[in-house]
């Protein structure tokens, strides 16, 4: 099959050529028959077709690009080596099939199929440097490719390494406080954090469904409901069709942290953590405001300020590019919100059972 869809462009030569030949002769008021053409057609371009590999492997070996043009005087040499094959193999199978002196058929050779065969040779380069420059882009488009979903993975790594140590020692000093005088407490608060790590170690994906990320946010402010009591209440508000979403892990986290951090963990009195998810046809929009924090910087310089805002939104570049944006702004009368949207785009299957439902 290989070799035949390699021969074909190269019959197809032969009988436009053929034709060609033929209509030439017509004009000039004198043809020969039509097995005559087709046997010229076939000598020429079969001659050219057993040479055309070797053609094709050279420019492999030296290709020709923009930093490499030293190899072009190389491959004149080659075309020139080329064409001179072509007319003198082909001049020779011409002397078996017409029966004819090989010096005459050489001679014919040299005046009609010379320029023929020179083009062919650069149009073979043209072709194989072509099909070799469309590969190398699809090659470093999937390294591209590879690299940024690694950067995302990494950046994924580096956001759980800068969770865990403070997380941890915030929420185990708050357990150890708890499990003499309020042990019922305590040991919810160990279940959650065991069950938030054993998520967090296990799920090394870039994207979660929203569904999955709310669960695991759910995990996270309930230990902070304990560590707070009463000065904390948390709200999520999720329209049913945002539950399908696919959103990067932990995007929610760092900004529900920062709200706490930088509101109830600063500031006395309560404070009120929401957020929100709601959609429209093409994006998907996530929301964390609380109500005990004021913007003291510029909305950019908060983005400096600290490692989860900043990593939040060289994720979001990585994963869609300038399809998803990250914003924080200062509510009125008190208050912080930190606003995301991001392509929508259903989990996998979603979309299939939710139609079988309906």
């Amino acid at each position: 099959m290989r070799f035949l869809r390699y021969m074909v462009p190269w019959t197809v030569l032969v009988v436009v050529f053929a034709l060609q030949w033929h209509a030439t002769d017509a004009i000039r008021g004198f043809t020969w028959s039509a097995d005559d053409y087709v046997r010229w057609s076939m000598v020429e371009w079969y001659t050219l077709a057993l040479l055309a590999p070797a053609v094709l492997r050279f420019t492999a070996r030296f290709p020709i690009e923009p930093r490499r043009l030293h190899f072009v005087p190389l491959h004149v040499v080659a075309s020139l080596a080329f064409t001179a094959s072509a007319v003198v193999l082909g001049a020779f199978v011409s002397s078996l099939t017409e029966a004819s002196p090989f010096s005459q058929q050489l001679s014919q050779f040299l005046s009609k199929h010379v320029a023929t065969a020179l083009v062919t040779y650069w149009v073979l380069v043209t072709i194989r440097t072509a099909v070799h420059f469309f590969r190398e882009k699809n090659r470093r488009a999937l390294q591209a490719i590879q690299l940024q979903s690694q950067l995302a993975q990494s950046r994924l790594q580096v956001l759980k390494m800068q969770l865990h140590p403070h997380f941890l020692f915030n929420t185990l000093h708050a357990i150890s406080t708890l499990i003499r005088d309020e042990a019922a407490l305590a040991e919810d608060m160990l279940l959650r954090l065991s069950e938030l790590l054993r998520a967090y170690l296990d799920n090394d994906r870039p994207e979660i469904a929203l569904s999955r990320e709310l669960e695991l946010l759910d995990l996270y402010l309930g230990i902070q409901r304990i560590r707070f009591r009463d000065r904390l209440t948390t709200r999520i508000d999720a329209g049913r069709s945002t539950l399908e979403a696919m959103v990067p892990g932990l995007i929610l986290q760092p900004l529900v942290e920062n709200a706490i951090n930088h509101g109830i963990g600063r500031h006395a009195g309560s404070d009120c953590i929401e957020i929100a998810a709601f959609r429209d046809a093409d994006n998907l929009y996530l929301e964390v405001r609380n109500r005990n924090s004021q913007l003291d910087v510029t909305p950019e310089a908060a983005f400096t300020a600290g490692i989860g805002l900043s990593n939040s939104r060289l994720r979001l570049k990585e994963l869609y590019g300038p399809a998803a944006a990250i914003y924080i702004d200062a509510l009125l009368p008190q208050g912080v919100v930190c606003r995301v949207r991001l392509p929508f785009r259903a989990q996998a299957g979603a979309t299939l059972e939710t139609a079988q439902a309906a």
